[in-house]
């Protein structure tokens, strides 16, 4: 794998100076230094000014540079792939897919990598030096492609591995989004109800003095544990949610937990057995066909199916498979985290030398089977949200109406 090396960063300067036509012209470029903005301007024909090449600074009202998303590496890989294979070269395939994007951040990256390229590194080595945003699996293809020289055929690889994974993430995101968000609603609306109106409607029942049924006594009673200890709940909310976030980021074991305890989930189970079954197929068969040892690559597929059940059965794989097993046999020793499907088409794969071929083809057929599952879990959880929500808004105001039919006795 390719090593990082140290390096400085590129940062955005300003300049002014005159053309050849002897006219003042200002404008912006990102660098490393001030020396090289003013021998990169004397290339085109423009005489910088003494003391007008200058870093530019943010300022105090200057706008936060936006964080980069699995998106934009997905984008920025699928433009690379098609310079490359346009027969771009590289430095200046750099130049037009950093200039043409819409992140800041993402610009400042693809100015940084194109800097280390300039200074005489590999690509490999200059994605290396980003690790937050390329990983080993990423860099072991670039550098597989490098050595090999099939690079544009490998980063067409990476760019379709990248849309098909962003692809997948974003349909687990749609399934396990919108249940959070209506939860979310609903406590909200509720603690509206029981802050704000239920106390209005329990001040008007005391002026009649009428007798309140139990139910809207124990709403009633509710609202006001709710109001007098407001802060209290926030505070206890706010607790739960940071140790909680802390707990993810400090320990691993409350995150193997967690992974466990989602396959558990009805319907969330499935779809979790799917999605990382759909990822251990696409990855494996992405290095594979990049020429990637089997065994070199299980430690990256391991670390791409994203839960520590699927993570340890594929290490232990990888251990058979380095002990002279073969890799069908491997998963049919670990069938209670593998289906049979994935077992047969693997062993066909092996038996005809087309294992990467069919490994897309197990990979497409889970993928569909999770875009199946989001819908099937959507049309499922609606009915259930509305039914949740019907009994939990509805029951607060039937508690507040229920009173005013005893009103008229009292009247």
């Amino acid at each position: 794998m390719a090593k990082a090396k140290s390096k400085t960063t590129s940062a955005m300067f300003t300049w002014q100076g005159t053309n050849k036509k002897g006219q003042s012209i200002k404008g912006e470029m990102m660098s490393t230094s001030a020396d090289l903005v003013k021998a990169e301007l004397r290339k085109q024909g423009i005489v910088p000014k003494n003391g007008k090449v200058k870093k530019k600074s943010g300022g105090l009202f200057a706008p936060r540079e936006k964080a980069i998303t699995t998106k934009d590496i997905a984008v920025f890989s699928r433009q690379l792939a098609t310079m490359m294979k346009a027969g771009v070269p590289m430095v200046q395939a750099f130049d037009i897919v950093g200039q043409g994007h819409s992140n800041p951040s993402m610009t400042k990256l693809i100015m940084n990598i194109k800097a280390d390229i300039e200074a005489g590194g590999t690509l490999a080595t200059a994605l290396a030096s980003h690790p937050a945003q390329f990983d080993d699996l990423f860099v072991n293809l670039v550098d597989a492609g490098e050595q090999s020289g099939a690079l544009e055929t490998l980063l067409e690889k990476i760019a379709t591995y990248k849309e098909k994974t962003e692809q997948l993430r974003n349909k687990i995101k749609k399934a396990m989004t919108y249940p959070i968000i209506v939860l979310v609603v609903a406590v909200v609306v509720s603690a509206i109800l029981l802050i704000f109106v239920v106390p209005t409607f329990a001040a008007m029942f005391a002026d009649f003095g009428a007798e309140l049924p139990a139910f809207t006594l124990w709403v009633v009673g509710l609202s006001d544990l709710l109001v007098n200890n407001v802060w209290y709940f926030i505070g206890a909310i706010v607790a739960i949610v940071y140790t909680f976030k802390q707990a993810k980021i400090r320990s691993q074991a409350f995150r193997d937990f967690l992974d466990r305890a989602v396959l558990k989930l009805p319907g969330f189970g499935a779809l979790t057995e799917n999605s990382c079954i759909a990822r251990f197929s696409r990855t494996l068969s992405t290095m594979f066909s990049a020429g990637v040892p089997l065994v070199e690559a299980m430690v990256s597929v391991a670390g791409a199916t994203g839960n520590v059940v699927y993570t340890k059965a594929i290490l232990q794989v990888r251990d058979d498979i380095a002990a002279g097993t073969t890799l069908q046999v491997s998963l049919s020793q670990n069938k209670d985290v593998f289906p049979n499907m994935l077992i047969q088409m693997v062993g066909i794969g092996e038996e005809s030398g087309a294992l990467d071929d069919m490994l897309d083809k197990v990979a497409d057929y889970y993928e569909e089977a999770v875009d199946d599952a989001v819908d099937n879990l959507t049309a499922m959880m609606e009915p259930a949200i509305m039914a949740f929500l019907a009994v939990l808004i509805g029951g607060l105001v039937i508690a507040m109406y229920l009173p005013i039919f005893k009103m008229g006795e009292v009247v």
